[in-house]
């Protein structure tokens, strides 16, 4: 069965390959890419106040990366920073914090619901000063909820997502493989991700059902859910709990057998 890797080009090499040395075969087709924003007065108005937060929640290693880099130009030692409690959305994220001596909590599921289940968060008190280091449109679902309880939110957006000008480019070659595939895989990591699939499947709607699809968490299957369901269309959904290889590959041994 063919599995369409829609990870960022910079995250989707060492499941491609691990895929292929399992004789799965695999079309990298990214859905995202990260494009950082330009430094600004908004965002160094956020780094000064960085120095009274508590928490920093980083959600991908992008925003690590252009996070840290913003710190010379917000003129701010990160030894500034001790008093923070860093929280990770996900292994690789935590992996790169780690390169600059941070060691971040990590939820067991990489989800917002999954952050929002973390003792730490549970037990913070009413104007907690907490900041996200995030991309556009990423994780509103848990702001949401800690500006509910009585949190003080810095909002960073580093970076806008945005679907690759080369997957759009590409698609007239890819159209004719998918038509010939009685069926595939792919993972659905993000909301965005899987807008940015039905923007580009727009009028494909056979090609749509033949996928099976493993989205990240819950609230991300109710949303492919929904839109099967308005639809009237006819796919599979898999919940995955994470983003690891071996649970992806997991799931295509699982789904191989059932077809």
């Amino acid at each position: 069965m063919l599995f369409i890797n829609t990870r960022p080009q910079d995250r989707a090499e060492k499941l491609s390959h691990t895929l292929r040395m399992a004789q799965v075969p695999v079309l990298d087709l990214p859905l995202l890419e990260l494009v950082a924003r330009p430094w600004s007065v908004a965002l160094s108005e956020l780094y000064q106040q960085l120095l009274s937060a508590q928490v920093i929640v980083v959600v991908s290693p992008t925003a690590v990366q252009i996070g840290m880099d913003y710190f010379k130009q917000a003129s701010i030692n990160l030894n500034q920073l001790r008093q923070i409690q860093w929280i990770a959305v996900g292994e690789t994220t935590a992996q790169a914090l780690a390169t600059y001596g941070i060691a971040a909590e990590v939820p067991l599921v990489e989800t917002s619901e999954g952050m929002l289940q973390l003792p730490m968060l549970k037990s913070m008190n009413a104007g907690t000063c907490t900041a996200f280091w995030r991309g556009e449109g990423g994780r509103p679902f848990m702001m949401d909820q800690l500006k509910q309880q009585g949190m003080h939110i810095l909002n960073f957006i580093l970076y806008e997502r945005r679907c690759p000008l080369l997957t759009q480019q590409n698609l007239p070659d890819i159209l004719p493989l998918l038509e010939q595939e009685p069926e595939y895989a792919m993972v659905v990591s993000s909301e965005a991700s899987w807008l940015n699939w039905i923007k580009l499947m727009q009028g494909q709607e056979a090609i749509i059902e033949k996928g099976h699809y493993f989205v990240l968490g819950e609230r991300l299957y109710q949303v492919v859910s929904d839109y099967k369901k308005n639809q009237l269309a006819c796919f599979n959904i898999t919940r995955l709990p994470d983003l690891k290889t071996d649970s992806i590959l997991q799931q295509i041994v699982v789904v191989q057998g059932n077809t």
